[in-house]
């Protein structure tokens, strides 16, 4: 009888696990792992902000305006922590690194004007590292948004629907990370 009991409760547990009910759990703990990438890709830029601001006030002291919108970008998105179940926190979120990417344009484009710094090599490895970290946060929102994708695509899908209206009913969809609105448009900078 015990052996019939343990072979019956193996067979649930078999089955249970290839029906798909861990596959929510799966692709929630995904689109978490994927998030703390953006949010570490995005941290790294705010590390490296102090130290370009540093490098170019060394030459381009008239340039203070451009400076404290820049390092007042980075506080303003530094400080805002993010749910992404929540779409106003990730639209928050987005809003106020899309204003430290303008900011960073137009530093840059100022920047143009001072052709010795420009050529010096702690601005360049600087720029450089930079223009790697807008690279990685790139990568790391397309895979947070993959992520989020095949969340959202398993709790409206079977066997996941069934799981998500049983079982993981507090399991709900999570919030793409999306451009803010005129992001595609460069930053104006005036002389």
């Amino acid at each position: 009888m015990r052996t019939r009991l343990f072979a019956v409760l193996a067979s649930v547990v078999v089955m249970l696990s290839a029906c798909g009910i861990n596959s929510i759990p799966r692709a929630e703990e995904e689109v978490k792992a994927r998030w703390a990438d953006v949010q570490t890709q995005y941290q790294r830029r705010a590390d490296l902000i102090p130290n370009l601001v540093r490098t170019v006030q060394g030459y381009a002291q008239q340039e203070r305006q451009v400076l404290t919108e820049v390092t007042e970008a980075r506080a303003r998105a530094s400080s805002i922590q993010v749910d992404p179940a929540n779409p106003q926190a990730v639209q928050q979120f987005a809003a106020a690194q899309g204003a430290l990417s303008q900011s960073l344009g137009r530093l840059l484009v100022t920047v143009e004007r001072y052709p010795e710094l420009r050529s010096n090599e702690n601005f360049m490895a600087l720029q450089s590292q930079l223009e790697g970290t807008e690279n990685r946060i790139s990568v790391a929102r397309r895979d947070y948004i993959e992520a989020v994708r095949l969340y959202n695509t398993e709790l409206r899908t079977l066997p996941g629907v069934l799981w998500a209206n049983t079982i993981y009913r507090n399991h709900k969809p999570m919030q793409v990370f999306t451009s803010v609105e005129g992001s595609d448009r460069p930053p104006p900078v005036k002389f």
